[in-house]
């Protein structure tokens, strides 16, 4: 898809505040996909893979959140 197949609102503060309600919808999307695999027992090299990023990255941006809900955690072996 290119730029031009996206249709952009004409005002520059509507499109803006598109792209903030889709990164938020983002962000809530990969916090229950990651705590959906997660409960299902996957470990954090299956969900980095699976998002394109790394091991690292992924823990951090998630292990505190998963832990306050409640989440078993893998541990490394």
């Amino acid at each position: 898809m290119s730029a031009e197949d996206v249709p952009v609102p004409k005002d520059p503060a509507d499109a803006l505040a598109a792209v903030v309600a889709l990164r938020l919808l983002a962000d809530r999307l990969e916090d229950a996909a990651v705590e959906q695999a997660m409960r299902a027992g996957w470990s954090w090299p299956d969900v980095a893979e699976a998002l394109g990023v790394t091991r690292q990255a992924v823990h951090k941006r998630h292990a505190k959140r998963l832990i306050a809900a409640g989440v078993t955690l893998r541990r490394r072996r």
